[in-house]
């Protein structure tokens, strides 16, 4: 056998549950997480309650205008704090109204003053590590992990380049699709274009030019950047305002390990990918869509629609014949096409994140 020959991952990746269990456990714990957006918490006891790695979390603007995140659990008999989004001036629990500050610290216990050494101070909700990354809220249930900005060094300020109204943006559009595959292959077809000429027409010949795509990592930490040229203003499916800034004529996607991606379509549209890993067969992906202030747009909806009925439509597809095709006999992992030039019909991308997915597990 060749040396130099990549060969992809053996199929019990994608299939064994306890190597998904292992992922929830460790990967999922240990990597930064997308939890929302900060416009949904823009007010003193805004909050929204949401999942990751099978924990119930919160985030909450505090009295003090910090946002912070905390386990969705009083510390009392674990019931679940709360549900939804909404505002509130203290936290209640809604089994037996223990209330906590929106910092965190209890306030009240019914009839705790009755107990003998009950230490009101020393019992607050338990905080998890949060950061704001332009607006956009991730989370890391490991108290003990890189800063974001180690992790994916110069995206922050990448982004802000291809994007200079980020501060201004809110969300427009969030379009839910549930995919019946382990999400690790709905995380490596978004990271490959070598399928894209010939099932993405709408996106190959409407949005991007295919002969100038290449995903390459960055040079340190876990990101994949995504670079091509847009086609003319002529074959593009939306109206593109090529002036808008010096990037507005390219598209760049970063993919931050292990669950999102940023996306700046030409003309400074910001989209984004977001995965859930919902069991070892099931995954969910989130794509949201951005506008100054979250105000309508026809364009951005009309382009919203467009991709969730072709490029995402396309890709359900895809990754569910994958996953049905990692369970049977017949499968032998074979080589990637890793062209040393790199370029859309290279698999190079693959093999940088297969390479996460095997030390993740191993």
């Amino acid at each position: 056998m060749n040396a130099d020959i990549t060969h992809s991952l053996s199929a019990r990746y994608y299939t064994d549950p306890a190597i998904f269990v292992a992922e929830m456990n460790g990967l999922l714990a240990r990597s930064w997480q997308f939890a929302g957006h900060v416009s949904q918490v823009a007010n003193l006891g805004d909050y929204f309650a949401f999942e990751i790695g099978g924990q119930n979390l919160f985030c909450i603007r505090g009295r003090d205008a910090v946002l912070r995140c905390f386990y969705n659990v009083c510390q009392h008999r674990a019931h679940e704090l709360v549900k939804g989004a909404g505002n509130t001036r203290v936290v209640v629990c809604p089994y037996h109204a223990w209330s906590y500050e929106l910092s965190g610290h209890l306030r009240a216990a019914p009839n705790a003053n009755s107990v003998p050494g009950f230490e009101r101070s020393k019992i607050c909700l338990a905080e998890v590590r949060l950061e704001d990354f332009n607006g956009f809220i991730f989370v890391n249930l490991d108290a003990d992990a890189p800063p974001m900005d180690e992790c994916y060094p110069g995206v922050r300020e990448e982004l802000r380049a291809y994007v200079p109204q980020i501060d201004a943006l809110a969300p427009l559009e969030w379009v839910e699709v549930h995919e019946h595959c382990n999400w690790k292959v709905s995380v490596e077809n978004y990271s490959e274009c070598y399928h894209c000429p010939i099932n993405h027409k709408t996106f190959a010949e409407g949005v991007i030019k295919p002969e100038t795509y290449d995903i390459q990592p960055l040079e340190s930490g876990y990101v994949l950047r995504h670079t091509t040229e847009c086609q003319g203003p002529e074959a593009m499916t939306y109206p593109v305002d090529l002036s808008a800034n010096e990037h507005a004529g390219e598209y760049r996607s970063w993919y931050l390990w292990p669950m999102f991606s940023f996306q700046c379509y030409p003309g400074n549209v910001l989209n984004t990918y977001n995965w859930r890993a919902d069991d070892v067969d099931h995954c969910t992906l989130w794509r949201g869509w951005f506008t100054e202030g979250g105000k309508a747009s026809e364009v951005i909806r009309n382009l919203a629609v467009q991709d969730r009925q072709t490029t995402v439509e396309e890709d359900i597809h895809l990754v569910e014949s994958v996953h049905r095709g990692l369970k049977s006999r017949g499968y032998r992992p074979g080589p990637l096409v890793v062209d040393p030039k790199g370029g859309v019909n290279s698999e190079h991308s693959i093999k940088v994140l297969q390479h996460w997915m095997r030390e993740a597990v191993e």
